[in-house]
């Protein structure tokens, strides 16, 4: 038989389309997550050639120095990486990156917008109930940054969050659907249930810790911290209390297996080790930092507090991990 004839014959075999066909929702979606970036690039930008936009003139940012604008440099290449992940998503090339170096930064990303996204609006609504920051706390806060750019950030942040979940969910469905779709199946093997076991604990550790600081528990705080608690403060907590419970229970469901859905354990345990992962490690790498004010350091019970997310992340994780690979040697 002639090549032709089998061409003719298995059209499957032709070469695929150098174009990937993207429809009108996805194609907003990258126009709206490239844009979101702009904002917080701007504004670091301006920071690292030497700009006080946004900064008050008493603000602990002054005293940052070569301190400070490391870390801006390290922020702007993070949220440039955004822009990166968004073309993978989109683009034909994008199907041929290992999955690895996908979604490893993809889990990042969900690990460190999650909690904006659930702590920033829940902020803005209890001062719209007028239970914001009174006037003491308030003036205990030492100067950061004009209220105007927690606004313009944290909203390009909630943006980029809502669009890179719709662009990464149908690219994940395309390419590793079957890994994510259909009933849970057998229960993992008893090493990962004890796994499980141990993420459910540091979870719940984490988990009863924020919730008693989200209804303004004083305990395990330093006086500064204390000082300038509130409601807006108490909803930060909260979300980090809800990605820790999150990420323990989808591990156990993820670990005992069965005739659920394998999707919504799959997302749970994803966003909540994610966030748990990696806000403990920011937090705790920020905390044992250079200290830019006067103030005091975080005590041992932050800092366990933020150990506690990072060993909650890994363990569920480690949980996700063997999920997702069992599923492929099935």
């Amino acid at each position: 038989m002639s090549t032709r004839a089998v061409h003719a014959t298995h059209p499957m075999s032709t070469a695929q389309p150098s174009v990937l066909s993207l429809g009108t929702g996805r194609r907003v979606l990258r126009a709206t997550a490239l844009a979101a970036t702009l904002p917080y690039l701007t504004i670091k930008a301006a920071w690292l050639a030497g700009s006080r936009v946004g900064i008050p003139e008493d603000s602990i940012l002054l005293k940052g120095g070569t301190t400070l604008a490391v870390g801006n440099a390290v922020t702007v290449a993070m949220d440039a990486c955004v822009i990166l992940l968004v073309l993978v998503l989109t683009r034909p090339w994008g199907r041929r990156v290992p999955g690895w170096l996908l979604t490893v930064p993809v889990f990042v990303a969900t690990g460190l917008l999650t909690p904006i996204v659930l702590g920033y609006p829940s902020q803005l609504l209890v001062k719209a109930l007028g239970m914001g920051a009174g006037e003491a706390v308030r003036a205990a806060r030492e100067p950061f940054l004009e209220p105007w750019v927690f606004a313009v950030v944290y909203t390009g942040f909630i943006i980029q969050a809502i669009a890179l979940a719709g662009l990464f969910v149908p690219y994940a469905r395309e390419r590793w659907g079957r890994r994510w779709q259909g009933a849970l199946g057998r229960r993992l093997p008893s090493p990962t249930g004890v796994v499980a076991g141990a993420a459910a604990l540091a979870g719940a550790a984490v988990a009863s810790a924020q919730v008693y600081w989200a209804f303004g528990g004083r305990g395990g705080l330093s006086a500064e911290a204390a000082a300038v608690y509130s409601a807006e403060t108490g909803v930060v907590s909260g979300a980090h209390a809800v990605c820790a419970v999150a990420a323990a229970a989808g591990a156990l469901v993820l670990a005992r297996g069965g005739a659920l859905p394998a999707r919504w354990p799959l997302a749970l345990t994803w966003t909540g080790s994610a966030a748990a992962l990696s806000w403990g490690a920011w937090m705790l790498t920020a905390a044992l930092g250079v200290n830019l004010g006067e103030g005091e350091y975080p005590t041992t019970a932050t800092l366990l507090a933020y150990a506690g997310q990072m060993i909650t992340g890994l363990l569920a994780g480690a949980v996700l991990v063997r999920y997702l690979h069992g599923r492929r040697e099935a």
